[in-house]
This record gives C-alpha cells, structure tokens and sequence, in this order.
C-alpha cells in the first residue's frame, strides 16, 4: 500500500472547496473516476465534516498538541473503518483497497485519507503535519523537508509571503527617517 498517497488524498481534502456535489467531484482523480460517478449530495456533507476534523488534526499538529492530534485521528478511524482487501484483474495487478468491496465513496475515500495520515503520524510524527505560514492561504501540507523545517504549502506561497515581507520592509524603511549621525 502506498501509505504516502493515502496520506496525500487527506490533504486534498482539507484543501479542496466543497460547496456543492461538484466541488466534490473534481477532488477525485482520474484513478477514482468510479468515486465521481457514484458520488452523491448526501456526500458532501459527510466530506465536509470529515474535512474540518482532519483540517483541525493538521492545527493540532503545527501547534505541538501531539495527543489531539491522535485522539481525533482515533476517533476519525473508528468513524470510517479501515478493512483491507486485495484487489485487481490478475497476478500482475494485484493491490490493496482500504475498504470492503461495496462500501460507499465516503467510506472509501475517507478510510484511506485517516489510515494515510495516521501512518504518517506514526512514522514522522505530528510535527510534519503543516498549515501554511501565508496568512491568505491557510492550505495543510505535509513537511517531507530533510530537516522539518517547511513553513509553506508551495513555492508559490513562499514567494509570495517573502515579496510582500521585503516590500513592507522597504515601505518602512522609506517612512521612518535616517538615523542621526554624530558630528564630528
């Protein structure tokens, strides 16, 4: 199982808009198109709370709050079980899916997302779950940096939060006057 990807699809979610049964749609990929078809309204709903819960795992994470963190990953497995299954055509395809076979889009999407992150929780610790340090974005990621040290979801944010930190400091810098220099 590819744990990282289960982990990934967690963060798509606390990512996503999820006004309405479109928005919903297009969080599932191209290997999911079986979610976007059999997708309903009732849904969204179950997406939308499951979206703040793990958005607030990722809040706990950033802020050192290790055992929240795990108690709502807890009891988010509890609410979408995770039962393993093989899957595939024949001996070259084999897989595993997190969910019994006739389980609902929900279930399914959102069993692999809580195993994902709980793994991830597991192997990397909280610290790694990240929430963007721009202000305007407020995207989760997680940090897979050498040294824990990401603050951004992009390079895109980072750039951003640096250009509008350098030119507050030049507008600053040309309001304040220069400093007094002694005369000799």
């Amino acid at each position: 199982m590819n744990f990282d990807a289960y982990a990934r699809t967690g963060v798509d979610l606390v990512n996503a808009p999820l006004d309405d049964l479109d928005d919903l749609k297009a969080l599932f990929t191209d290997e999911q198109a079986w979610m976007r078809d059999e997708v309903s309204d009732r849904d969204v709903a179950i997406f939308r709370r499951a979206q703040k819960r793990l958005r607030d795992v990722f809040e706990y994470g950033t802020s050192g709050r290790d055992a929240e963190a795990v108690t709502e990953l807890n009891a988010l497995l509890e609410a979408f079980p995770v039962q393993p299954r093989i899957s595939g055509h024949d001996s070259s395809d084999w897989h595993m899916h997190v969910t019994s076979r006739g389980a609902s889009v929900s279930s399914e999407y959102l069993a692999g997302a809580v195993w994902g992150l709980s793994v991830w929780l597991c192997e990397y610790g909280s610290a790694r779950f990240g929430v963007c340090a721009d202000r305007r974005c407020g995207n989760v990621y997680l940090d897979t940096s050498s040294n824990c040290c990401r603050r951004f979801c992009s390079e895109r944010c980072a750039t951003r939060s640096h250009v509008a930190a350098h030119r507050a400091r030049k507008r600053a810098a040309m309001v304040e006057p220069p400093p007094l220099t002694p005369v000799g």
